[in-house]
């Protein structure tokens, strides 16, 4: 059985003809948001309907991190090492300091309620950005159902003095977001309520000096399904979920491979021992491969 399909020559060169997408886990009912913790050697994730954050640890496997997780769905590390988790059930931003204990970021903006944050990265100088569509207030099955009271923006968050400012607001429903090794672009997946006429694609963004971003231009367009999250490697090559799968998209915006998975993909992130694995959340359950490559080193 195969587990890829190239388009490139440079693609044959990450993937390993021996290493099967072996599934970790499943019985889950929407998994989402991989963060990889190398000190801790595990990785958590979301299982958002079932309002928790799962941890899976090798030779170990499966536990439940916490629970009720407040419908959690993305997560990354800031620069300290702790989690940063978008909330959907409660609207909010989250730290889970050192001690366990639990800081809000971020849950409004000009004094209304944020939607239900999705997807967060930190950059190096330590701010958040995340991106605040409405799925979870939608309807009760990822959160609360409830009224929209702001529009879906990308927002970024100084934790320094808790400064807020609506980055892209031109999106249809921004999801993912990525930034570039060299942090010159962000990459951010505008998706929609699933229509036809919806968006597929990601957008890219360059980075001024002053970190007000420009462009937006169009890099790739997902197919079969839509971009939700993806993670760069350190030549830039941007691993994006898809409907069949993980798609390998290099630096100009081309696809180079795919890597097939049996259920629609919603995430990825790199860890492992090397940062050569590539952890797939996808619907019920939680794949992992090894490849020739590693993820860009943070947290």
């Amino acid at each position: 059985m195969s587990f890829y399909q190239s388009y490139d020559p440079v693609f044959d060169t990450y993937v390993l003809g021996n290493a099967p997408v072996k599934q970790l886990a499943t019985g889950f009912d929407w998994t989402e948001g991989p963060v990889w913790f190398g000190d801790a050697n595990c990785l958590l994730f979301s299982d958002i309907p079932n309002n928790r954050i799962m941890r899976w640890t090798p030779g170990e496997g499966i536990s439940t991190y916490r629970s009720p997780s407040n419908f959690a769905n993305g997560h990354t590390r800031d620069r300290e090492g702790r989690l940063i988790s978008c909330e959907h059930g409660t609207r909010r931003v989250t730290r889970t300091e050192h001690d366990g204990t639990i800081t809000v970021i971020a849950d409004s903006f000009e004094g209304k309620r944020l939607n239900s944050p999705n997807d967060v990265v930190v950059k190096s100088d330590g701010t958040i950005w995340f991106t605040d569509p409405h799925y979870g207030i939608m309807t009760n099955y990822e959160g609360f159902q409830s009224a929209q009271e702001l529009p879906c923006h990308v927002y970024r968050l100084d934790p320094s003095d808790g400064a807020m400012q609506a980055m892209v607001t031109d999106g249809n429903c921004p999801n993912g977001l990525a930034f570039t090794p060299d942090e010159t672009r962000l990459m951010m997946a505008d998706t929609g309520r699933m229509f036809k006429s919806d968006p597929t694609h990601i957008r890219a963004f360059d980075v001024g000096v002053d970190g007000r971003l420009s462009g937006g231009e169009v890099f790739h367009e997902i197919n079969p399904g839509m971009a939700d999250g993806f993670r760069f490697d350190p030549d830039g090559n941007l691993w994006s979920s898809a409907a069949d799968g993980v798609h390998c998209i290099g630096p100009d915006g081309t696809l180079r491979g795919k890597i097939l998975v049996p259920e629609l993909v919603s995430n990825v992130c790199f860890g492992g021992r090397g940062k050569h694995v590539l952890y797939i959340t996808a619907t019920t359950s939680l794949y992992a491969i090894a490849l020739n490559r590693s993820g860009v080193q943070t947290p």
